[in-house]
């Protein structure tokens, strides 16, 4: 076993754990991750920084070393960037998890006419976790013809994987407030707030205080990498605590500047305690998706 995969094992081995559920990965159309690594290549605007890719393979490699790490489930975070694209991605998305047992059937949308139509055939499909990007979207959440699209998911109590943080570089509509007055309509709504929103951290631990559906994911959170870019705020510490119920394991496999192990030692050197580090990386993501 080479020595990352043992590593990871190790981790949630020592934890009693069956394995890792990881709810922050990307699998998409192969012509649109290739876009995705060039952009993160030429450190475009919405990077900001140099991004090495640290798994950049084929797709079967990449879920083979995913399930070597002992991932018994994962997403395959997929998003627009501009209308047009999301119901095709959906259908991409759906024949992917068709094919791919292990992986939660995930969906996307974008503010755009039919919106709500094509959610609702995700939903009627088995789309078990949604995924919206505020940042590369560059679209206010509140937009009206969203509306019906949160109160749909709020209903079906499908969680959405959300990056509406500022990190790495602010958008338009990104922090607390745009997608704090959507929840504030739809106070039942499962969100989750990607990379623990960060750097605006202290606003989404609010959030999450607020309203019981409201949960963050580890993704890059803690690591070195992020660490230097947005520091999680000492003092926040206790709270992460007290809403150990509400975070997430995510990674952002394969696109991460690091080994995959890295993101486990940080949460670990958090020292919040091995219930927290059970909860987080197995147990809450088995309550919120029914068994994952």
């Amino acid at each position: 076993m080479p020595n990352e995969t043992l590593a990871v094992h190790r981790f949630w081995e020592r934890l009693a754990l069956p394995g890792l559920i990881d709810v922050h990965t990307h699998f998409m159309p192969e012509r649109v991750l290739r876009k995705v690594w060039a952009y993160f290549d030429a450190a475009g605007p919405l990077v900001g920084s140099a991004w090495p890719i640290a798994y950049r393979q084929e797709e079967s490699r990449r879920l083979e070393v995913l399930r070597g790490f002992g991932v018994r489930s994962f997403t395959a975070m997929v998003y627009p960037h501009k209308p047009g694209m999301a119901a095709w991605l959906n259908d991409w998305a759906a024949g992917f998890a068709a094919g791919t047992p292990d992986c939660l059937h995930t969906a996307t949308f974008f503010p755009e006419e039919g919106v709500h139509g094509y959610v609702r055939e995700a939903v009627e499909r088995g789309a078990r976790v949604f995924k919206a990007h505020l940042q590369v979207g560059a679209y206010d959440p509140g937009d009206r013809l969203l509306d019906p699209v949160w109160g749909l998911l709020a209903e079906a109590g499908i969680p959405v994987v959300t990056h509406c943080g500022s990190g790495p570089v602010p958008g338009a509509h990104t922090g607390p407030g745009p997608v704090g007055r959507v929840l504030a309509r739809h106070p039942r709504l499962r969100l989750v707030v990607a990379h623990m929103g960060m750097p605006e951290y202290t606003g989404f631990l609010d959030l999450a205080e607020r309203y019981e559906g409201v949960h963050l994911d580890t993704t890059m959170a803690f690591t070195d990498f992020s660490e230097r870019i947005a520091p999680f705020p000492a003092a926040e510490k206790p709270r992460l605590a007290a809403l150990g119920d509400r975070i997430l394991l995510g990674s952002d496999f394969p696109n991460i500047p690091y080994p995959y192990a890295h993101q486990l030692h940080a949460l670990e050197a958090l020292g919040l305690g091995d219930d927290w580090l059970r909860a987080v990386c197995h147990g809450n993501a088995d309550r919120v998706f029914g068994g994952a």
